[in-house]
């Protein structure tokens, strides 16, 4: 009897929508990148820390309408009667699970306590440009107890303006605003819910003035006189202190509205010696998540206008004091670096380079020759120069192809006489692969030659 056995079809590959990969040669600038932010902040006296991928819902939940970005755990097998899993969500940003961290640790932090955090989070919305369901934020943030100065308000576009400006993506601007202002005018206008105020105009990006207005009268029944008070106020844009007058030149008063006032004073002051332009004071800019009580900030690209904001944030009070008896106000700043990284991706802006990070690639001609090939990799990478190996004896045209094809710049050569050590400098050669010279070199003293980490360029 013959058994025909049906074999089930393969699966076919597919990419997930809203979680991006990349190739090895544009995830080598991507890590280019991250290494380029990481020297920033930390030259700005920031510290790394790293909090857990999981954090209890109650937590996730503490400030702001969030509970529809969350994705909850749930095991395949779970027992029917352990929900214990139900009660943890992936984190949708770091500012709260950093909140949480402060709080717990607070016996054993110096304060005011300045901390940076790269790592992936995950928000369940609708995969479409600039916006995926993981990705990977790179925050920075001060906490400190009672009060926190304003000093650090203006130093987050300070190390963003950095940051960007060193990552060369082209032309941005960061637009900032203040809580206390936007409070503060629609109280004096006499608006009963600002906060419900300030997230409708939040959306003005999203849907815009023809749309924003409606709203305010459909879903807090405002006159037309305050709508177009409330418009008014979005529509002013100033790059220096003198924003200030056009906004009190609307006639409204309230004593938030004139602390916010002076703060945003007080922060473009700080920021005056940046290239004009590329820091602006934008009062429609509102950051609609409901923890955030003083500056905010939006950066967005010059030349992509409609495309979201690449860098964020703002100051909070309390919200790490809601986890402890203690006033511990913050402010940060978040760089989006998977919504820049795929913008310039798709855009053909970054220049991609090889697609490994070996610089030489010693040759391994015959059997007897793999030995001193070995020697003369561990010499040449004990001087921090990177090196492979090749991974069997082959014929030298093929080695030449692989490293051509994985963008590797030079090739060694040992001595073709096994017996040679790896001292005898004379025997070996190398041979760059750009300009095909070859020469005698010394594993002991050979340097490639100076290449700069290549980072986007315009």
């Amino acid at each position: 009897m013959v058994h025909i056995v049906r074999a089930d079809p393969p699966l076919r590959p597919t990419p997930l929508s809203g979680f991006p990969e990349w190739l090895p040669e544009v995830r080598m600038v991507e890590v280019q990148w991250l290494d380029h932010i990481r020297r920033t902040f930390e030259s700005y006296g920031f510290t790394p820390i790293e909090t857990p991928a999981v954090e209890a819902l109650d937590v996730l939940l503490k400030k702001g309408e969030t509970s529809q970005e969350v994705y909850t755990l749930h095991r395949l097998q779970a027992d029917r009667d352990d929900d214990s899993d139900a009660r943890l969500g992936l984190h949708f940003d770091l500012t709260v699970p950093f909140a949480r961290y402060t709080a717990q640790n607070f016996n054993d932090l110096v304060f005011p306590f300045k901390r940076y955090q790269i790592q992936r989070v995950w928000r369940g919305e609708r995969p479409q440009a600039g916006r995926y369901r993981e990705f990977v934020q790179c925050d920075i943030d001060v906490i400190n107890v009672d009060r926190i100065p304003l000093h650090f308000d203006a130093e987050m576009p300070r190390i963003a303006h950095e940051v960007l400006t060193g990552l060369r993506i082209g032309p941005f601007t960061i637009h900032l605003n203040n809580r206390k202002i936007l409070e503060g005018f629609y109280a004096g206008l006499g608006l009963t819910d600002p906060v419900a105020a300030i997230r409708i105009l939040d959306k003005l990006d999203k849907v815009g003035l023809d749309r924003v207005g409606p709203l305010l009268v459909e879903e807090l029944g405002l006159e037309p006189d305050l709508v177009a008070n409330c418009l008014k106020l979005a529509g002013i844009r100033g790059t220096d202190a003198s924003v200030v007058e056009e906004i009190r030149a609307l006639g409204v008063e309230h004593p938030l509205l004139d602390e916010g006032l002076a703060e945003l004073a007080l922060v473009l002051d700080a920021l005056a010696d940046l290239p004009r332009g590329s820091i602006v004071a934008d009062l429609s800019v509102a950051r609609g998540l409901d923890y955030y009580t003083g500056t905010v900030y939006e950066a967005k690209f010059v030349e992509f206008p409609d495309y979201g904001s690449i860098c964020s944030g703002g100051r909070y009070e309390n919200l790490a004091g809601s986890f402890i008896r203690r006033n511990l106000p913050g402010v940060g700043i978040s760089i989006g670096l998977t919504r820049i990284f795929a913008k310039l991706v798709a855009e053909g802006r970054l220049p991609i380079g090889p697609k490994c990070p070996t610089q030489v690639l010693v040759a391994v001609p015959e059997a007897a020759s793999f030995a001193l090939a070995q020697r003369t990799g561990a010499v040449l990478r004990a001087r921090g120069i990177r090196t492979e190996v090749y991974h069997q004896p082959d014929k030298l045209q093929k080695q030449l192809r692989y490293a051509l094809c994985k963008g590797i710049g030079h090739v060694w050569f040992p001595p073709a006489d096994p017996g040679a050590g790896v001292g005898d400098g004379r025997s070996h050669q190398v041979k760059d692969l750009a300009s095909a010279e070859q020469a005698v070199a010394d594993p002991h003293t050979w340097l490639p030659p100076e290449q700069p980490e290549p980072l986007p360029a315009r």
